[in-house]
């Protein structure tokens, strides 16, 4: 089960560099139900995730790198490229925002999730300051919807 919150950034913290980070490609072989394949760094993962916004059922599935170069072509629509900073949250260091840089077709946009274990915690989350726009509920910042846009 994955429990997130999401958020626009349009301004983040002036030391996120300085953190861990993933260097991120995932394409979408399916988008409803969506099914994924990501490279993390050296790692390869195929991914199914169920219909919802802040609530979904998510399994993930290692790869070997050739079975990920061989689904990646089969991608539909745009193959996003991103690096994702793991930020401890101050004040609340079992949380961890993941904050994404995307680069290629969508450089420029920067989204922040924020993962709970439960429901409670995920509804009662107050965001940093520098956090933007709530876009949890919209869906239209789900990297399966970018995967499908113009660009």
């Amino acid at each position: 089960m994955e429990i997130e919150r999401k958020y626009l950034i349009t301004s983040p913290p002036e030391n996120y560099t300085s953190y861990p980070f993933h260097q991120i490609e995932q394409g979408y072989l399916s988008t409803s139900p969506v099914v994924r394949v990501r490279k993390e760094d050296d790692s390869y993962y195929l991914t199914y995730k169920s219909k919802g916004l802040m609530v979904r059922e998510e399994y993930n599935l290692p790869l070997t790198r050739e079975s990920y170069e061989h689904l990646i072509q089969k991608a539909d629509g745009n193959i996003l490229t991103k690096k994702r900073y793991l930020i401890p949250l101050e004040g609340n260091l079992s949380l961890t925002i993941e904050l994404d840089i995307f680069e290629g077709a969508f450089e420029g946009l920067m989204l922040a999730e924020v993962e709970f274990e439960n429901e409670q915690d995920a509804a009662s989350f107050l965001p940093p300051v520098w956090f933007g726009k709530d876009v949890t509920f919209s869906g239209e910042y789900q990297n399966s919807r970018l995967s499908q846009m113009k660009r």
